[in-house]
Parts: structure tokens; C-alpha cells; sequence
């Protein structure tokens, strides 16, 4: 202990008189320790720490799998009544939907996302309410009296932490549902954003369509997932043979909870913290160059240690103290770098990443920052450790010595951690180019409609006001015409889904002229209910025929717009204007044909990196939804209207919420949050990276000069040039950033393979990106080198002669 005390207090020392090496070491090492802290720190909370729920890896979630559609899709009502029934494999089994509700009674009306859930569902995940209970088995039959458990969040904003508040009716939709429990703040299920839980109750399908249900199960004990998925196949062939429509390729899928929470998220997040790890390498590369360059000063000193009889031990010990106190100490300042980035990380909002909430700084964030600090002190101190246990002490203790007595074996390290640090930060800049360029052409793409000056919102009509549908027509038209007398606004529009990434509903259809087929074969499109002047009001070009007009009403001639990936697929090389087509497959036959009275613009419903689906407008006249979208478009800023917006609803029904009320370009920024989230990130990465690279190179041909002022003052005594000296130090960093570049072009060409599911339009091999990166981080190089070859041209030969 005795000794370990005595190399601390040392090591203090050595630190404390060098403040300049010890602040850009302590700077350096904080700069990638505190990155990967953050970005490790999200990657705990996302994929390491698990769900917190009872027995987390006994639960799956289920889906159906119909080719036509996707390969996970949501069950049906008679799908999940059939695996209730016939259920052997699991202990719970429960499904919910998504809805909307609008909360009324307690100040503002308010617009919350909800869950409709069957009995079983807390069950299933054995979490207990933390104030009342949750739902018994008879309250989702048909007929039951409406009840709701809510969240904390909801309990603490809306209610006002009311302990009272349990058993008493809240208002949602206009209608009162009994409080019956208050979930603990960490259970988000489905997702964060979801504040209430209803009953959902399931009355005896007519059909197998349409499909919304989201299936979730625990296993039984001893179960596996391989079982589960037999007993599934074996439930989904005894519903083909009773459902010859559905086809052969129609079954189910399971997968396990985790897996469905966080598989979308997981390649974005090992890709984040993989670069992170690149750029802790450059860091401990620079900080184990300047120990190199420190160790060398100090030969003498350690001779003198040595020749006292000082063991090769003990030099190696006092080496390793002196690097591992200078990593702690960048850890220390790693961890509030990570604070403030865990805020900027948060700032982004990266829509799809789910699990932000418990993303924080915890005892394993801790002890991550704690080993990464122990492991990179020993890993850069290492080499001069080891060197110091080498010394040749007649020549270090010569007077002679002190000016060139690191070697060819230090000048051939310093220079392979170059090499390294140059290969590494090209690697996390092609990565970076990559990402960024994606994002450019994603942010570029058509998405079938005009986002400027456009005001969105969303209303939800409850069926207790507004139950029948000439009800909901009249507020419409209302709303409509009080919303065009608002100044400035040039037109306004009403539907039922909001690009570019909300599609309301999708279902089948048949189109005039087509071969009758099975239910699997039978195509699907999106079906959008719009007003007249939805199209004119996102800017949708008419293609052919005419939009919808006010006598598309009710009573009317059913009629439908179709989009130009429908008009392509289903009716090639010829005219669709006046040809029929109807909502259903071969289940719904008796369904009535719309007339097709135009075609518009493709426009994007599911994601601007998706190709448009086939599209079905359906006159919202004809058949009006509780849910839908209000598009205002606008002659000036669109929010500027936001307030009167709000009034001109609130005119019309005191307790209808306006929801989400935003422009489009806010819109159209949120629907890129994900690809923005991994290119701003990996920007500001490959920016350290090439930062910590210049500052590498500076520093080997800083000392490089520093070592060699006698050589060239005797060049310069002879006759040598300052070009000459120039190129000679310029040529050194030249040929070591070059052979940088060259590992990093072969590795990336490796590594960015798996990147490609990432990606939007941009191949994985760009060549402008990989020669952008090389030119870029090569010029910059070639600059760092440039400034201390400049002030080797301007060495006195005198003054160099006499330097030792």
C-alpha cells in the first residue's frame, strides 16, 4: 500500500508540472470517453436493461402474417377470438388497438392517446396498478360498463395527483368511464405516448377483416418460443381449412417482446456506438503518442531511478499510475460531457426509439465509464511502460543522449498510431458522409404534396355528440366555412389520414375487370375519406378527370378518386375515368361499386423512403369519419393562425380539443427525426474524429521537428533550402496519412456493408462520399503537418548547431 500511496503521490506530481500535456491528455481522453458514455447510455436503457415487467423474456408479441401485406401484420377479431380459444402454449394471451380520445371536464379539453385493451392485458405483463386495480375478466364483454386505468403522467397532469380520483368517472369521448386503477410511472405499453386504457370490447365477428389488433402473450413456464410457433401453425392451417379464401400463405408470426420493441432500433444504436468506439481508439492514439513523446524527455530521470536500483517493475508500475490517474481523471470530465450530450441526445427526438425515459446516467453507466477510463489509462500508457523497462542506461545517462534517444522502435510506433488514427477517423467520416447524404436525398424526396404555408390539426368528434353522420357533416361544413373566413387563409380541406407517415386505414379492394381472386391475392390500398378541397388544399396535382366536388354527398352517386400507382397496376394502358371499384375482396362481394372520377398524384402515406401504395379516396361527404385531419393553407406563417385556429373550433363546441396542431414543414421535419438523429450524431462524431486526427498528426511532426532541429541545421548549414526542409517534414506526414487513407478506404469498404439497411438511395460504396472523405481528412492532415514544417524552414543553423 505503502508503494502504491508513494507512485500516486508521484504521479500527482509528474501531472502538476506539466499543466499544458496533462490538460490536452485529460481534454483528449473526455472527449471520448464522455461519447461513449452517452451513447452507451442509451444502448443500457434501449437494449440492455430489460423491460420491466414480470419475467420480461416470457413474453412475445403476436402477429399475422399475410404475403400481400407485410410479413407482420395486425390479427383481425376472429384471429385473435381463435387463438384465445384454442390457446395451449401460453399462460395470458390479450390484444389491444389504438384510439383517440378527447378529455373533457378538468380545464382545457384534451387530446390523449389511448389503448383499447381486453381483461387479460395487465395479466399478461404482471404489473400491479399503483393506486386501484386493473380490469376483471367480465368488463370487455359486450355490454359492460365503461372503465378505465390510466397513467401516472395522466394521473399527475390531468388529474392532479387526486388520490380521490380512483372510483370516480372521468370524461373521454362524452362519455363517463369509471377510474379503476393508476399504473406506476415505468410501465409504457404500447408506447410512451399512451395515457389511458380502456376495455376493449369484442362483439362475434361477421368476417375475418379488417385487421388492427395488436396480440401480446406470456409463454407458459418451460415453453419456448420454436413451440409457440409450431402450436401457431398448426391454429393458422385449421383456419385455412374453415377459410379457404385466406389462402395457403396466410399464418402467424411470434416474436419476443424485446425483439418487438426494439428490433427497429437496434442495428442504429450498435452502428452509434461502434463509431463512438472508433473514436475513443483516436483519443487513446493521441494521448499514448504524447506519453511516447513525455517518456522520451524523461529517459534520463528514469535511468537515474534505474541506476538507484529502481526495478524494472516498479518503472513499469509508476509508468501505468501516471496513465491510469490521467484516465480517471478524463473519465471524470467524460461524465459531465456525457450529461449535457444525454440532453442533446434527448433534444433530437428521435420518434422511433423507444425507452428514452429511462435513458440517464445509472450505476452500470457508471461502472462502463469507470472500466473504459482503467482499461484506456493501461492501454496508452502500456508502450512507454514498457519502453521505460528497456532502458539502455549508459546511453541515458550520457549528457549526449538527451536529444535523440527514443529509436527507430519509438519513431515506428508514434508512426503506426498515426497511421491508425488517420485509417479510424476516415472510417467514421465515410460513415458520417453516408448517413448525411441518405438524409439529403431523403429530405429531397416528392412526397406527393406541398408543405409550405400549410396549418395542420387534428379533431376527433365523440359518438356521444356526434353519433349520427349528418351530425359530423354539419360540424364539418361549420368548421370549414369558419376556418376560410379566418384572413389570409386561401383554402382549407378535411381527411381521414396525414402524410407522410399516418395512413389512417387500409383494407381491400376490387377493381372493374379484374379476375375474381382468393382473399390472400386480392390487392389492398390505403383508404382516405376527403373533403372537396383536401387535394387543392395540400397541393395534390389532378391527373385526370375532376376532384370531388360538394354534390358528392349523401344519397349521391358513390364515387372515388384513385392515385397513379392504383390507375398503373390495375388499369394499364387504359382510361380508369368512369371504370368501377369497390372497397372488399372476395369475403365482401355484395359491397356497392364507386364510380373512379379522377386520378391525382401519388402521395406518400407510409414514409417518405417507401414507394406510394395503390390509393383510394372515398368523398368524406359520403361517409364521414369522427376522426380526421384539417389541412388550412395559408398566404403568410401558418402558426401565426394557431390561436384562431383554436377559437373558431372552440366557437363551434367548447369541448373538442385541437391536437397536434402544427405546420407541415414541422411535420415533414418530424417524419426524418430517426435519420436525422444518426447523421447529426455521426456528423459530430466524424467532425471529433478529424479533429483528434490533425492534432495526432501535429503533435508526431511537432516532435519530429523538435528531435531533428540538429540534423537540420546541419542540412540548412550546408546548403539545404527552406523548401527542402519543407518537404522533407511535409513528405514524413504526407506518407503516413497516405498510408492512413488507405487502410480506412479498404476497412470502410468492409464495415459500411452494414450500414446498407440504413441508407436511402445511396449505395454503401458511394465513390463521391469515400473521395470526398479522403480529400477532406488528407488536406486537413497535410495542414497539420504544414505548421510545424513551416517553423522548421525558419530554424537559426547556428542557433541549431548549438541546441545540444
Amino acid at each position: 500500500m505503502a508503494t502504491i500511496l508513494q507512485d500516486l503521490k508521484h504521479a500527482f506530481r509528474m501531472l502538476a508540472k506539466n499543466p499544458a500535456f496533462t490538460a490536452v491528455a485529460v481534454l483528449t481522453l473526455a472527449l471520448g470517453i464522455g461519447a461513449n458514455t452517452a451513447i452507451f447510455s442509451v444502448v443500457n436503457a434501449v437494449l440492455l436493461r430489460p423491460l420491466p415487467y414480470e419475467e420480461p423474456s416470457q413474453l412475445v408479441k403476436v402477429w399475422s402474417y399475410r404475403p400481400q401485406v407485410a410479413e407482420r401484420s395486425p390479427l383481425c377479431v376472429a384471429d385473435f377470438l381463435d387463438w384465445r380459444s384454442a390457446n395451449h402454449a401460453f399462460q395470458h394471451v390479450a390484444a389491444y388497438g389504438y384510439n383517440l380520445f378527447s378529455f373533457t371536464g378538468k380545464g382545457t379539453p384534451a387530446r390523449v392517446l389511448g389503448a383499447a385493451v381486453t381483461a387479460d392485458f395487465f395479466s399478461t405483463f404482471g404489473v400491479n396498478p399503483s393506486l386501484g386495480r386493473t380490469f376483471m375478466p367480465d368488463e370487455d364483454r359486450p355490454g359492460s360498463a365503461p372503465v378505465v386505468v390510466v397513467s401516472r403522467h395522466f394521473w399527475e397532469r390531468r388529474l392532479g395527483s387526486d388520490r380521490n380520483a380512483v372510483g370516480h368517472p372521468i370524461t373521454l369521448n362524452g362519455v363517463a368511464y369509471t377510474l379503476v386503477g393508476v399504473m406506476p410511472a415505468n410501465f409504457e405499453f404500447p408506447e410512451s405516448r399512451v395515457e389511458v386504457w380502456t376495455a376493449l370490447t369484442l362483439d362475434p365477428p361477421t368476417r375475418r377483416a379488417p385487421y388492427f389488433l395488436q396480440g401480446v402473450a406470456r409463454l407458459n413456464p418451460g415453453v419456448s418460443l420454436t413451440q409457440a410457433n409450431v402450436e401457431m401453425a398448426g391454429l393458422a392451417h385449421r383456419i385455412q381449412q374453415d377459410n379457404p379464401n385466406l389462402g395457403t400463405n396466410w399464418g402467424f408470426t411470434i416474436v419476443s417482446l424485446r425483439e418487438s420493441v426494439v428490433g427497429d432500433v437496434r442495428q442504429t444504436l450498435l452502428v452509434l456506438l461502434g463509431t463512438v468506439g472508433f473514436v475513443l481508439l483516436i483519443s487513446l492514439s493521441n494521448v499514448a503518442n504524447l506519453f511516447l513523446a513525455k517518456a522520451s524527455t524523461r529517459q534520463k530521470e528514469l535511468a537515474v531511478r534505474a541506476a538507484l536500483g529502481a526495478s524494472r517493475r516498479r518503472l513499469i508500475l509508476q509508468t501505468l499510475t501516471e496513465g491510469i490517474l490521467l484516465s480517471l481523471a478524463g473519465g471524470l470530465l467524460g461524465l459531465i460531457l456525457a450529461h449535457w450530450g444525454i440532453d442533446l441526445l434527448l433534444a433530437l427526438e428521435p420518434q422511433n426509439v423507444p425507452r428514452l425515459s429511462a435513458v440517464g446516467i445509472d450505476g452500470w453507466v457508471l461502472g462502463f465509464t469507470a472500466a473504459v477510463s482503467l482499461l484506456g489509462g493501461v492501454l496508452f500508457s502500456l508502450f512507454p511502460a514498457l519502453g521505460s523497462a528497456r532502458l539502455n542506461l549508459i546511453d541515458s545517462l550520457k549528457e549526449s543522449g538527451r536529444g535523440s534517444t527514443e529509436g527507430f522502435r519509438g519513431h515506428r510506433l508514434r508512426g503506426a498510431l498515426v497511421v491508425a488514427e488517420v485509417s479510424l477517423a476516415l472510417i467514421v467520416m465515410v460513415g458520417a458522409g453516408l448517413m448525411i447524404n441518405a438524409l439529403r436525398r431523403l429530405q429531397r424526396v416528392n412526397a406527393g404534396f406541398n408543405s409550405a404555408n400549410l396549418l395542420t390539426m387534428q379533431i376527433g368528434l365523440p359518438d356521444s355528440s356526434y353519433a349520427k353522420p349528418e351530425q359530423k357533416l354539419v360540424f364539418s361544413r361549420r368548421l370549414i366555412e369558419g376556418l376560410r373566413a379566418l384572413p389570409g387563409v386561401q383554402t382549407v380541406g378535411l381527411g381521414t389520414a396525414r402524410p407522410p407517415d399516418n395512413e389512417a386505414v387500409s383494407d381491400y379492394f376490387t377493381a372493374e375487370g379484374q379476375p375474381q381472386v382468393a382473399a390472400n391475392d386480392t390487392p389492398v390500398a390505403g383508404l382516405y375519406n376527403v373533403s372537396p378541397d383536401y387535394f387543392k388544399a395540400l397541393g395534390v396535382p389532378l391527373l385526370k378527370g375532376r376532384y370531388f366536388t360538394d354534390a358528392d354527398s349523401m344519397g349521391a352517386l358513390s364515387v372515388a378518386i384513385i392515385n397513379e400507382t392504383l390507375a398503373r397496376k390495375y388499369f394499364p394502358n387504359q382510361d380508369p375515368i368512369g371504370k368501377h371499384i369497390k372497397e372488399g375482396g372476395a369475403e365482401r362481394p355484395n359491397n356497392p361499386w364507386m364510380t373512379i372520377v379522377g386520378v391525382v398524384g401519388d402521395v406518400k402515406y407510409v414514409g417518405l423512403n417507401n414507394e406510394a401504395d395503390p390509393g383510394l379516396y372515398l368523398s368524406y361527404l359520403q361517409g364521414p369519419w369522427p376522426d380526421a385531419f384539417v389541412y388550412v393553407r395559408t398566404s403568410n406563417a401558418p402558426l401565426t393562425l394557431g390561436p384562431a385556429v383554436q377559437s373558431v373550433v372552440w366557437s363551434l363546441d367548447k369541448n373538442l380539443p385541437v391536437d397536434e396542431l402544427a405546420s407541415m414543414d414541422q411535420i415533414m421535419s418530424k417524419s426524418v427525426s430517426e435519420p436525422r438523429f444518426r447523421s447529426v450524431l455521426l456528423g459530430a462524431f466524424a467532425t471529433v474524429a478529424l479533429l483528434l486526427a490533425a492534432i495526432g498528426i501535429y503533435g508526431v511532426m511537432s516532435y519530429m521537428v523538435n528531435e531533428r532541429t540538429h540534423e537540420m541545421g546541419i542540412r540548412m548549414a550546408l546548403g539545404a533550402q527552406p523548401s527542402n526542409v519543407l518537404r522533407l517534414v511535409v513528405g514524413r506526414g504526407a506518407l503516413l496519412t497516405g498510408a492512413g487513407v488507405c487502410l480506412g478506404l479498404i476497412a470502410s469498404i468492409v464495415l459500411t456493408r452494414f450500414l446498407a439497411s440504413l441508407l436511402f438511395e445511396v449505395k454503401t460504396n458511394d465513390f463521391t462520399t469515400f473521395a470526398l472523405s479522403s480529400v477532406l481528412l488528407s488536406a486537413t492532415a497535410l495542414a497539420a503537418c504544414y505548421v510545424p514544417a513551416r517553423r522548421a524552414t525558419k530554424v537559426d543553423p547556428l542557433v541549431a548547431l548549438r541546441h545540444e
